[in-house]
């Protein structure tokens, strides 16, 4: 499993993309039986960022397990990246797909103010 956040994508295409190696990478990434993008929509997304997120589900599409996690229903990403990337990106993200919607507290808030959850620092 490889876990990634949108912007540590951003900057593997824009690592890549200086040597025309993106496809390489991607392809290196999908190895993986389930490639996690974690906390999209969190903070402004780069003009990489959104390409690497298209183009890593357009390869994935069908061949490999993705897990994204989002503060954004995925009818909202056109909030994050051009209309038509969102489009393309969502359509073949929610083919097969499947969403799971949460609702309610956050746990992290709701164990720091019980004091639970946490070590004291020693």
């Amino acid at each position: 499993m490889l876990w990634f956040t949108l912007e540590d994508l951003g900057a593997l295409i824009r690592r890549h993309r200086a040597d025309d190696s993106v496809s390489g990478a991607l392809t290196k990434l999908l190895r993986a039986d389930l490639v996690v993008i974690d906390d999209i929509g969190l903070l402004a997304v780069a003009a990489d960022a959104a390409e690497g997120l298209y183009r890593l589900v357009d390869a994935a599409y069908e061949k490999r397990a993705l897990a994204l996690s989002s503060n954004l229903h995925p009818a909202g990403f056109d909030e994050l990246m051009p209309k038509t990337l969102a489009t393309a990106t969502v359509d073949r993200l929610m083919h097969h797909a499947h969403l799971c919607q949460t609702s309610g507290k956050s746990i992290r808030m709701s164990q720091a103010l019980a004091g639970t959850g946490v070590d004291p620092l020693t």
